[in-house]
């Protein structure tokens, strides 16, 4: 049986510019599932198994940024 995606659509505080954009990136491309949508100042869309929330979340904050489910 397959994993089900879902899509996960953030805003990020503290991000400011394209390095901030790639910084993101490459810390959400390094988790297992994930399929990175778009990543822009300041947002985010990944799909991803929904247990696997918490990981993008830690992900993010460990690369120095503030991520809030948007609404």
């Amino acid at each position: 049986m397959g994993v089900m995606q879902s899509e996960l659509k953030l805003t990020i505080e503290g991000m400011h510019c394209l390095a901030c954009v790639a910084r993101v990136r490459r810390a959400l491309e390094k988790i297992d599932g994930a399929r990175v949508d778009r990543v822009d100042v300041g947002s985010a869309e990944i799909s991803i198994d929904s247990l696997k929330e918490p990981l993008v979340l830690d992900a993010i904050r460990k690369v120095g940024y503030q991520p809030r489910k948007a609404d």
